[in-house]
């Protein structure tokens, strides 16, 4: 069950995904301003060319530079901005005094994979030639996923060294196979139809099959040792749950670092949608307190 004060916030009556649906998607996308971005005057931002990808670039307002970080947007794979997210995310910048990085990665499935993660490695690759290094790597949703797969590209190619992976409500697993992509077919905000159609977008008929790439599909990886201190968050009504679950689990079961939460009532991308309510508040401080512990 939804928690209530998020039910009573969020319009959860949104149509599911279609094919067909995608361009609509993209003309609805929230718009987030200038203001929002600048935080009272808090902070201030730049737009940057890494090589070919437009980065959004949040800076702290008056005080030196902090610690790196790359964060990939959400949207399905199939729609949102440089700045999507970041209405709320800007506060990173403003409250820990670090430097977002937000590029603008090709969308499926004009660009299906590997396009998309393509994108958000050659930002990791160009932010370390500019002297910015040891990033943390964060993502939503179908960003989380493509945060997690830039982690294991820098692992598996002796890439940019990664201080931690901040993975919010991550779309990791086209399969769609666990229980929790099963359980919510309607009545929240992304489901199992959306979930598909976005995968599909990206995968096209390879979607669910022996062949895809723990690159496009990050819990396809069968090796999730060698990570660094990672964060998973999900809401317990997200079809993603399980998959965040296991993924989690996958990392400690291989030795590494994880600190995950299951938050109870919340629905997929609730801290972005109602980020007043209480479960939203408590999630965000949550994942400032991990953040502010990895950065020193």
């Amino acid at each position: 069950m939804i928690d209530p004060e998020l039910a009573a916030a969020i319009d959860l009556s949104r149509p599911p995904l279609t094919a067909d649906g995608i361009a609509a998607r993209r003309a609805a996308n929230r718009v987030v301003t200038d203001a929002e971005l600048t935080r009272d005057g808090s902070v201030t931002f730049t737009e940057e060319d890494a090589d070919g990808v437009p980065v959004l670039v949040l800076r702290p307002a008056g005080i030196p530079e902090g610690p790196p970080i790359l964060h990939v947007h959400g949207g399905g794979m199939v729609a949102g901005t440089r700045r999507s997210d970041l209405h709320v995310l800007a506060e990173w910048v403003s409250e820990l005094g670090v430097t977002l990085f937000s590029p603008e990665y090709r969308l499926a499935p004009e660009n299906p994979h590997p396009a998309p993660v393509q994108d958000c490695y050659r930002t990791l690759t160009w932010m370390e030639r500019n002297g910015f290094t040891s990033p943390v790597v964060a993502g939503t949703s179908a960003g989380g996923g493509l945060a997690a797969a830039v982690t294991l590209l820098a692992r598996d190619h002796s890439g940019p060294a990664v201080r931690g992976q901040l993975l919010i409500h991550p779309m990791l697993d086209d399969r769609c196979e666990t229980p929790s992509s099963h359980q919510f077919l309607d009545g929240t905000i992304w489901v199992r139809s959306s979930n598909i159609t976005g995968w599909t977008a990206l995968l096209g008929d390879a979607r669910g099959g022996p062949d895809v790439s723990p690159f496009a599909a990050p819990a396809r990886a069968t090796d999730l040792s060698g990570l660094p201190p990672t964060y998973v968050d999900v809401g317990s009504v997200d079809v993603f749950r399980d998959e965040a679950v296991d993924y989690a689990s996958r990392i400690w079961q291989a030795g590494g670092d994880a600190e995950l939460h299951v938050w109870p009532g919340g629905c997929h991308g609730f801290d972005q949608l109602a980020p007043e309510a209480a479960l939203s508040r408590r999630a965000r401080a949550t994942r400032m307190a991990w953040l502010s512990r990895v950065i020193g």
